[in-house]
């Protein structure tokens, strides 16, 4: 099956990044500067029973080297390249279930951003005033699938898999969905989905004076984000900081 033959090559730099990564323990820390342009260093890594769930998945398809990166950071990162609003991707892997390195993004706003019939539509807003500046990003689930289309078909694929209303569209709470994969996969596998966190730490280039959905100490705001909130998507997700 296609989906079980790309599922050793992906695994999501880009949920990573915010989206996301697929019971997987994701930090990010990152840097915007003034103008919008930004730098992210991403570290990631798959929980024991998922990455066993992969290998298991891999040896079905018969595609199971014993030396194979479960978390393919060289195919992530020829993906993640040709995103909107990417200047350049470096990825390596320390491990074969764990990814690493930097990314580099010509303007935030852009990111991501998915073109069609009423527009174009971005998941982060950028403004910079002559005194400070403002930066939201909204998921939903009309936003989320949609980002999925700028990603390769690994990525939407891995996701499916696992079942994702994000990459599915069936609407699902998150305990209806974490009762499907231990359903299918087993109560360990979906423990890891419900424990897993994407900790983001953003330097920005000024004092934090307001934050949503977040904590900040001087310029630098921190975020931890469940890994089931991006999966499941059912309610929005809305992160906001002002600075001056």
């Amino acid at each position: 099956m296609n989906t079980i033959k790309k599922i050793s090559n992906c695994c999501l730099g880009l949920i990573a990044i915010l989206v996301l990564g697929a019971s997987c323990s994701a930090r990010v820390q990152g840097v915007l500067h003034q103008g919008g342009s930004a730098e992210l260093n991403l570290h990631a890594s798959l929980e024991p029973r998922m990455a066993a769930l992969i290998r298991s998945l891999s040896r079905l398809s018969g595609s199971s080297s014993p030396s194979e990166q479960v978390l393919n950071a060289a195919a992530i990162g020829k993906s993640m390249a040709s995103a909107p609003g990417i200047k350049s991707v470096a990825l390596r892997n320390s491990n074969p279930t764990t990814i690493e390195g930097t990314i580099s993004i010509l303007q935030v706003d852009a990111f991501l951003a998915v073109p069609g019939n009423g527009g174009t539509t971005n998941f982060i807003r950028y403004e910079q005033t002559n005194t400070g500046g403002k930066l939201q990003i909204t998921l939903d689930r009309n936003s989320g699938p949609r980002i999925l289309t700028l990603l390769s078909s690994d990525v939407q694929d891995y996701l499916s898999a696992l079942m994702a209303p994000v990459a599915t569209g069936e609407n699902l709470s998150q305990r209806e969905y974490l009762a499907l994969v231990q359903s299918v996969y087993g109560k360990a596998v979906a423990e890891e989905i419900a424990a897993a966190r994407i900790q983001v730490t953003i330097d920005f280039p000024g004092s934090v004076s307001t934050i949503r959905g977040g904590r900040f100490a001087g310029n630098q705001a921190e975020f931890t984000i469940p890994l089931g909130d991006i999966l499941v998507l059912e309610r929005p997700l809305v992160y906001e900081v002002s600075w001056k």
